[in-house]
Parts: structure tokens; sequence; C-alpha cells
């Protein structure tokens, strides 16, 4: 039986190639506007691209629950947006954040703002295993500035260290994108839906 992934459609972005992309590394992908069905997912995905107040309007009547399920050891997987709304608060906006993680999303303190393109990720996280290249696709103005231990990877930007790969319980979350990130991004969508199984 393939892993069941639920991924949220908040109202912002593009869907169509993560959801192939975890399709074609083998989980049956429900795509839900409703987010109170999130609270029965098996794994969620929080897709990117967007901001931070628009992203958390939706989910925002769900947040505490959300929350409690993550911590609880419902894998699941935030990307650039996605992961951002996992802190307690952004720069970006004034909507709190789920609160997964401690600490607030905080501006890219670059010439070139937003970064964008392929950059190195820093990572012995086993969700690296077997990836043939450790250059993925990131596109942001902003950066999840965590308060506990919770930073896995790192990339650096403009001679800058930047956190870039966080796990709490079972929730990941990166800031880059792997749906966009061609071989390397499919292997570690592949080892994030290994894991998931083998947390259930």
């Amino acid at each position: 039986m393939p892993l069941s992934i639920t991924l949220t459609d908040y109202g912002v972005g593009n869907l169509y190639s993560i959801r192939r992309s975890l399709e074609n590394c083998g989980a049956r992908v429900e795509v839900v506007t409703d987010m109170r069905e999130v609270l029965d997912a098996e794994c969620i995905v929080f897709p990117g691209v967007g901001a931070f107040d628009k992203t958390m309007e939706r989910l925002e009547p769900y947040r505490d629950e959300i929350m409690e399920r993550l911590l609880s050891g419902t894998p699941a997987l935030g990307i650039c947006i996605g992961m951002q709304i996992l802190f307690e608060g952004s720069d970006e906006g004034r909507s709190p954040g789920l609160g997964v993680i401690k600490g607030r999303v905080v501006p890219l303190e670059a010439e070139i703002v937003p970064h964008m393109g392929w950059n190195t990720v820093e990572s012995g996280d086993p969700l690296m295993d077997g990836v043939p290249d450790d250059h993925f696709y990131f596109v942001h103005s902003y950066y999840g500035s965590p308060d506990e231990d919770v930073t896995i990877g790192t990339t650096e930007y403009e001679g800058k260290t930047v956190p870039a790969f966080f796990r709490k319980a079972n929730t990941y979350g990166t800031q880059f994108h792997p749906e966009k990130s061609s071989a390397s991004g499919m292997a570690f969508l592949r080892n994030f839906i290994s894991f998931a199984e083998s947390v259930l």
C-alpha cells in the first residue's frame, strides 16, 4: 500500500510539480483545500511559494490541532513558505505561524534578494543519503532563524551561512525546493517517503 500524502492547497503557489514529483516517487497524493482534512492525514506536505500571512489564512483556525499532530509524530515536510510557517512568526507578516519550531522567519540580508538559483546544502541527515549532487534550487527573501537546535543543514549565500534544512519530531522543513532540484530532489523525496513509511 503506497504512502498516502495529504498535500495542502492553501491557495498560494503551483502544486503541480510537487504533486507529480511525489507521485513519481511512489506516493499516493491527495490535494486538500479544506485544512480540516489535514487533521486526519497519514503524512502531510506543506508546499512552497507564497506570502506568510496568505499561507496561514486557511491554516489558522486549525493551528493548535495541526501543531499538536506534528509534535506528536505525524510525518510531514514543509517546503519554502511551507517550512517558514512551521515557525512561531515571520517578519514578512503579522499572522502567527504554526509554532512547531521556536523562532522567527527573518529577512535575508544580502546584496541580491531574492536568493534565486542553485546552491549547495551541507547536511549529514539520512534524507540526503544517495543524493547524487548536493546542489538544490532556492528562491526566497526570508529564512528560518530557530531558537532551538533543529537546524540539520545549511547553505552559503554571499559569504554567509544560512539555515536551510530543519527537523523537529518527524517534521522536516526545507528552504530549498526538492521538486525543482532535478535528480537530487527526487532522491531526497524518495528518502522522505521511506522515512515517513518507517515511522507510521
